[in-house]
């Protein structure tokens, strides 16, 4: 079963060509994780496209000068919406991950050139 995605409205993911875009390496590793725990069986795709539709609209209604548009900020914020619902995972749970995650070191996701020394000391390639 793969996730249905739409092509066009207010849940239709940035697209290029027809092809998916993805801006940063955690915009892909977001949208694999939301298609990886629906087609696990987590939450229903119509409940996900609810959670998303909710998440663009209240950003689009928001006073201006708030965040700067990011579709996938809204499809994380829309996953973490649909897993604290159906209680797979604590809200606090994922704010505690997210604080863990944001003070990780910048370029820590490294880039795909690899341009850093090879005695490092976590497994991949060269």
């Amino acid at each position: 079963m793969s996730a249905p995605l739409d092509v066009g409205g207010p849940a239709a993911p940035p697209r290029s060509n027809g092809e998916l875009v993805f801006a940063e390496p955690w915009e892909g590793r977001a949208f694999g994780m939301a298609v990886t725990l629906y087609e696990a069986g987590a939450f229903t795709w119509p409940r996900f496209q609810a959670a998303l539709i909710a998440r663009i609209a209240a950003w689009e209604t928001a006073p201006a000068g708030g965040e700067h548009w990011n579709y996938y900020r809204h499809w994380l914020g829309a996953l973490e919406d649909v897993l604290a619902d159906g209680g797979t995972v604590l809200a606090e749970e994922v704010t505690a991950r997210a604080r863990t995650l944001a003070r990780r070191p910048i370029g820590h996701d490294h880039p795909d050139d690899h341009d850093h020394p090879d005695d490092h000391d976590h497994p991949h390639p060269h």
